[in-house]
């Protein structure tokens, strides 16, 4: 196992964009940080029609998987230390579960501990457009404490694929942990 402190709760929620997610485990696989993932049920539909990883395989590229109705996990204790979490992509369904404090599942219940722990919670929001109800969600969650960071594609650094979008918004969503990678093109002037 890595270092007891580096800790990283991982949530993938049924929301489009499980290639990022497979992108963020696949750069915290290299680096010094226990992973602790738990998916969505939906999570593993989507999955089943974004990509062709099995979910035996994205469940490799982390240290601990959790089921998703495993509410006595580790995770979902507020003594259980970690350095936050992120949950990549993070649905509405999710996210206003997690905004209400009413979680259904592990993924949720994870979420709202890391918050009622005053520890870093990233949601990688998936949905366009948006209505006012989703707005105040947001909102209301950002006043809770969590970081609201859709995958906004880097244009600036002039990416050449589509994995090189993902690549730079997993290091803006790291970059929120103070975690340096080098998929992360900085602003220059």
């Amino acid at each position: 196992m890595k270092s007891d402190h580096k800790r990283l709760i991982i949530g993938i929620s049924g929301a489009s964009g499980i290639k990022y997610a497979i992108s963020l485990l696949e750069t915290l696989k290299t680096m010094d940080i226990e992973t602790h993932l738990v998916m969505s049920k939906a999570a593993v539909v989507t999955a089943g029609l974004e990509c062709d990883k099995k979910i035996s395989d994205i469940h490799k590229l982390a240290d601990v998987v959790y089921k998703s109705d495993d509410i006595g996990a580790s995770i979902a204790s507020g003594s259980f230390k970690t350095m936050g979490m992120l949950v990549v992509p993070c649905s509405v369904k999710t996210m206003s579960e997690i905004n209400t404090g009413v979680t259904s599942t592990l993924l949720t219940r994870a979420a709202d501990v890391t918050l009622k722990q005053r520890r870093n919670l990233v949601l990688m929001v998936r949905e366009s457009p948006l209505h006012l109800g989703h707005l105040r969600t947001m909102t209301s969650l950002s006043e809770m404490g969590a970081i609201i960071s859709p995958p906004v594609p880097a244009l600036y650094c002039n990416p050449q694929s589509i994995d090189e979008m993902i690549d730079q918004t997993i290091g803006r969503l790291l970059d929120l942990f103070d975690i340096e990678t080098s998929n992360l093109q900085r602003w220059k002037s």
